[in-house]
């Protein structure tokens, strides 16, 4: 299985979310999984990539050149796929993938993550979206997104497009318990109105 995750590359952040992160990445190798991320040094993605390689696992790192040219990249990635812009590194990073997991992280873990929810909706992505919800980051989008639910932006039934976990054992079996989103989501993607 390939894993794409999704996190951020700041280093001033609670130890716990690199820990996590660290941890994640060498689950994902014990499982005989592939981890694949966007090919940073630094932050939570230095971390799930060390994990993973601390096992033995396959890591492949995309990421843009740009960052290269900053030596951003993680020096222990033997994958390591190099794109010419953002846009390209998000679809490769989605393509292929088995099942999405996103690690706290900033503007950019946001709007990757945001990206593979809509990319669901419109039936073009099918796999599992999986939140790390380490230290309880993801609570508030949770309650804001249920709250898009409530005020009729989005139909009940995409609530279940992603999941939160708490604790990074529970990564893979709820990757494992998710079935596999509606071939028919376009269907309902429009928002209904309701009867009464």
């Amino acid at each position: 299985m390939r894993i794409c995750v999704y996190c951020a590359s700041s280093n001033e952040v609670d130890p716990i979310y690199k820990e996590a992160a660290f941890d994640l990445g060498a689950r994902l190798a014990d499982a005989g999984y592939t981890t694949v991320y966007g090919g940073g040094g630094a932050g939570l993605m230095g971390a799930v990539a060390d994990g993973a390689l601390s096992r033995g696992g396959r890591v492949i790192g995309i990421i843009p050149r740009f960052m290269t040219e900053v030596e951003w990249q993680h020096p222990g990635i033997a994958n390591l796929e190099i794109v010419e812009d953002m846009r390209e590194r998000k679809h490769r990073l989605l393509t292929g993938s088995d099942a999405v997991v996103a690690l706290p992280g900033g503007c950019g873990t946001l709007e990757e993550l945001f990206e593979a929810i809509t990319l669901k909706r419109l039936a073009l992505y099918f796999s599992p979206i999986i939140l790390l919800n380490t230290k309880n980051f993801y609570a508030p989008l949770q309650t804001f997104m249920q709250q898009v639910i409530d005020e009729r932006f989005m139909n009940p039934e995409h609530g279940q497009m992603w999941s939160l976990v708490d604790r990074t054992e529970d990564v893979i079996p709820r990757i494992l318990d998710t079935p596999r989103w509606h071939e028919n989501a376009r269907e309902f993607a429009v928002v209904r109105g309701t009867a009464g």
